[in-house]
Order: structure tokens, then sequence, then C-alpha cells
């Protein structure tokens, strides 16, 4: 890593450069790359590349680096800013929910809106116990595992298209002592189910469309690409989900997916064809329409399920 203009002449009679010059320069070079959270981006990879938290950077700034430390960290730089690697892909792991996760090339990176998803399913199954919950394009098994996490009587039934996907969620739910909650299965949407029924599904399928590809950020070309494109206008998974799920649904049962914005007012219409009732679109934290959800009906005689918006705290329904 070559030294910027103004340290070199202070560096003059030393080679050593310090955790908070890496860092200053580095936030620099990220900046002038157009990454969109450069400092922390820095800060990641430096306290990755060190064995360290990043807290221990601040607790040492001062402190200078031999030239093995900073070689380990200019490769990570540099895949980050010339090939544009998640920094998530460059450590192999993410946060969520958290619960700190493996990741991989392998699966889809958990982003933060996905959470919204997690606190609609609890929503959903407030006031019940013992539910059958099925995650359909699991990846790596982050929404599965917050589920089990919070709802400790749930039986969960993982699924996903990629070998490698459930070979990266089997080693997550391993990890943090669930491997014995969580059932994996491979294949593609309700076919490793089928003649199941659920009480709870949640999916975060894929939903961009190819129309989109040219614009996307190209970080989004290190991540699989059955994981994120689903047609030429990005609703063929979810399309499907609505069509599939009355069938794999007990009587009461709810069905949650993650979408884009504006997709949510055609997911709804779907919903509604399907039979579902009580569909609502859930709103993330920037006040986006991000998961619709609906219920089958309750079979006559059983006594209905708890309604959505019973007894619970969630942000407003959208209006799609």
């Amino acid at each position: 890593m070559s030294a910027p203009a103004e340290t070199s002449v202070a560096r003059a009679k030393s080679d050593a450069w310090t955790v908070l010059e890496l860092l200053r320069w580095t936030t620099r070079h990220f900046e002038s790359r157009g990454i969109t959270s450069p400092r922390l981006d820095a800060e990641i990879l430096l306290a990755f590349s060190l064995g360290v938290e990043r807290l221990q950077l601040y607790m040492d700034f001062d402190k200078p680096l031999a030239p093995e430390e900073r070689a380990g960290f200019r490769a990570l730089v540099q895949r980050r800013a010339d090939e544009r690697v998640p920094v998530a892909l460059l450590t192999g792991r993410k946060e969520f929910w958290s619960l700190d996760l493996a990741v991989s090339p392998d699966v889809l990176v958990p982003r933060p809106e996905t959470e919204t998803l997690v606190s609609t399913a609890i929503d959903l199954a407030a006031g019940r116990s013992g539910l059958r919950i099925l995650e359909i394009g699991t990846g790596s098994g982050a929404i599965a595992l917050a589920l089990a996490r919070e709802l400790g009587d749930a039986e969960i039934t993982a699924t996903d298209l990629s070998p490698a996907a459930l070979e990266i969620a089997a080693s997550n739910a391993d990890k943090h002592g669930m491997s014995d909650r969580i059932r994996l299965l491979e294949g593609d949407l309700f076919a490793p189910v089928a003649g199941e029924r659920f009480d709870l599904i949640v999916s975060n399928p894929p939903y961009l469309s190819e129309a989109e590809r040219p614009s996307l950020a190209p970080e989004l070309a290190h991540e699989p690409e059955l994981a994120l494109f689903a047609g030429e206008e990005g609703c063929e998974a979810l399309r499907r989900l609505a069509e599939g799920a009355p069938g794999a649904l007990s009587p009461g049962g709810a069905l949650a997916v993650e979408l884009a914005p504006g997709q949510a007012g055609r997911v709804e219409e779907w919903f509604r064809a399907a039979g579902l009732l009580e569909v609502t679109s859930w709103r993330d934290l920037a006040d986006r329409p991000r998961v619709v959800a609906g219920r089958r009906a309750a079979e006559v005689g059983a006594g209905a399920a708890p309604r959505a918006n019973e007894n619970v705290s969630r942000p407003g329904p959208g209006d799609g």
C-alpha cells in the first residue's frame, strides 16, 4: 500500500503506518471508488485482517503495523475496491438478528431489511405455540435461525434449491446450537414438503427483474443469481409462492414474503386471488412496503386463528 502524499514526508525516516493512518487512507480510497460506507468497510476489514474486534482499533489508533500485517489488509482493500467484493464475503461472516453467521458466494448476504420479515413472522405467531414453520429459500439459514431463537417451541423446516447453500445453513445451525431445531431439505419451493401442512410459511425469494440487472450495484455480481433474479419482471417466485401456499398452509396458517416495495400491490392481489384473507403490507424501517402477509381461512367450527393485527405492535400497513 503506497503512502498518501500528506504522510510521506512524516514517514521519511520510518516505514511504519499506524492504525489511524491506514483507516484514513483506506476511507479516502474507498470514497474515490464510490463505495457507500467507506469508513465502516475500512474498519471491518482492518479488524478482520488483524484478528481483533472493531473496538480494539480505536484503542490502538497510534499502534504501528508491521509490513506483514499491512500486506494482508492490502489484499482485502484491493478486492473490495477493484473487484467490488462485498465486505461480508471478504470476511466470510455477517450479523443478522444479533446472530453471527457464516456466508459465502453460494448464499445471499443477509440484509437489514429482511429483519422486517422476521419481525412480521413473530407478530403473526403471537399467542400461538408449537407452530410448524416453513422457510422457503433459506440460503445462509438467517431467517430460520432467527425464528428458532425467538420462537423456542416452534418446529422449523427450511428448504433451498442449492446444496451448497444448505451446507452453509447447516453450519450456521450447528454453530448456534440449533441443528436439532431446524430440518433442512433440498428442492424447489413446496416440492420438498409435498403433502405437509404448516402454520406459518415465510420466504425471501428472488425478486429482481432482468431489466434491473444493468443498473445494479457491482457487489451483487458476487452473490448467487439464483437468489436474486426471478424472470423478466422479478415476480415469478412471488407468484408461485402465492399460488402454492394455500395447499401447504394449515387452516388459519399464514404466509409472509419479502419483496421490492413496488411489487406489494401486485402480490397482494395474488394473495387474495389464492383465497388468502387479512392480506396486509408491512413496512420496513425506511417506511417502504417490504413484506406482504395473508392467512388461509380457518376451518368451519375449528375456531378462528388469531388475526395478524390483534395484540401486536407493528408498522402501519402499506397501501402497496
